[in-house]
This record gives structure tokens, C-alpha cells and sequence, in this order.
């Protein structure tokens, strides 16, 4: 056996092998360190929250919320279209309440999810779907359904996430976001849910990678054993 060709052949193989998962290692990195990170959280899409004093005066009383809700565990005041309500968390699950009726507003219609989430959208375009969905998508797949989407108009299509229960703002992606989401696929190697960084398919490639460079080392060596013998020759 010829040890010289065998490191050869070994570290090409390798190499090739590696290099592919390298090339999309370094295409992805790109993209994530080009776009900046806060532009990928959408953190501009939302209207900052403007402090707003409630009147206390005329509101259902927090007691009353355990009639209203049996097996309440919490209830926060808060304000949404400019009304003050209560999310409440109960044994049946979240709900929302009417602060000054005490009727219960969820779960919220198509309309409704699509009011709230245009009060929160901090640029102008108008609402171009509204979906109910009972089946989280890939995009938000850690978040619990029944969930509704609200896609509006404008540039990289800008898509809220409302809660049917409490009408609040469960996320929001648009489509710099969805890029980054696929490319940190390829990163990390991850091609069910995009999630594992320590995934066997990324701790595989991790090894080659290091059998490469060792396999390199190794044919180093038979590199400068073979300059050595020319210059005994030449003497």
C-alpha cells in the first residue's frame, strides 16, 4: 500500500465532501451578519406602546372575573382599540373580557384580530388577509394554535400573529425574516424544524471536518519527506 496516495485520496474526498457544506456554512453567514439582527425581529413593524392611564372608575371589579371566568388563575388590565379590558388566565385556558361590561370579547372574529393588529402595525399598508389557523406554520411553529394571521401590504410582507383569546401580539415575521430562517437551516443542518444546533447530521460534518484538516497534516508530511529526498538526489 502506497501511504503517500492514500492520504492524498483520503484528504480529497474529504475535502469535496466537506467543501459543499462549507460553501453553504459561508453563504449563510453572510446573509446573517449583512442583515442586521433587529431588522430580522421586526421590532420596527410595532408601534412602540404609549403609556395610557385607565379610569378606574366604572370597571368590573377584579373579584367579579371569578364569576365571569371559573378557575382564574390571573387577570391583567389592560388596553386594546383604546378600551380597557381584562386578559385573563383561566383553567378553560386565556380569555379576554370587556373592563367596563364584563362581557366576554373571545374568542375574536376575523375582524376584530384584524383591527388589533392594525392598531399595532407601525407603517401605513392595509390588510391584505386574514387567516385562521388551526395548524401552526413552520415560521411560527413553537406557538400555540388556534391562531390568527394578518398579512398587510408593503414591502418583504409584513405578517402579525394575534391571539384569538386575548387579542395580543403572539409575533411577527416578514420576509427578510423567512430568508434568515432558511438559511440558518443550512447552518446549523437542521432541515426538519430548524432549531437543533447539535443536531447528528452538524456533529457528522463537525468530525470530517477535522478528519480533513488531519488528513491534511497527514499528507504534509509526506510533502516535505518527499522535498527532502530531491535535495539529497541533486547532492
Amino acid at each position: 500500500m502506497r501511504w503517500p496516495a492514500l492520504a492524498r485520496n483520503t484528504h480529497k474526498w474529504l475535502a469535496l465532501i466537506v467543501a459543499i457544506q462549507a460553501v453553504f456554512w459561508t453563504l449563510s453567514g453572510v446573509y446573517m451578519t449583512a442583515v442586521h439582527i433587529d431588522v430580522i425581529h421586526g421590532d420596527r413593524l410595532v408601534k412602540a406602546p404609549a403609556p395610557q392611564p385607565i379610569a378606574l372608575a366604572g370597571l368590573v371589579e377584579p373579584a367579579h372575573l371569578a364569576h365571569l371566568a371559573p378557575g382564574l388563575k390571573s387577570a391583567r388590565l389592560d388596553t386594546q382599540l383604546g378600551q380597557p379590558v381584562y386578559v385573563v388566565q383561566a383553567e378553560a385556558g386565556p380569555a379576554l373580557f370587556d373592563a367596563r361590561t364584563g362581557r366576554k370579547l373571545s374568542p375574536l372574529n376575523a375582524e376584530q384580530a384584524a383591527a388589533r393588529a392594525k392598531a399595532l402595525f407601525a407603517e401605513d399598508g392595509a390588510v391584505v388577509s386574514t387567516q385562521y389557523l388551526t395548524k401552526a406554520p413552520l415560521e411560527i411553529q413553537t406557538r400555540p394554535v388556534p391562531i390568527w394571521r394578518v398579512e398587510f401590504e408593503g414591502a418583504w410582507r409584513p405578517t402579525f400573529y394575534i391571539s384569538p383569546f386575548t387579542g395580543e401580539l403572539v409575533s411577527r415575521r416578514h420576509d427578510l425574516w423567512r430568508t434568515f430562517d432558511f438559511v440558518w437551516m443550512f447552518h446549523i443542518m437542521d432541515y426538519d424544524d430548524r432549531q437543533d444546533v447539535n443536531n447528528l447530521l452538524i456533529r457528522v460534518f463537525t468530525w470530517l471536518a477535522v478528519a480533513t484538516a488531519a488528513s491534511g497534516g497527514w499528507l504534509l508530511l509526506y510533502s516535505f519527506r518527499r522535498k527532502r529526498r530531491v535535495r539529497k538526489a541533486a547532492a
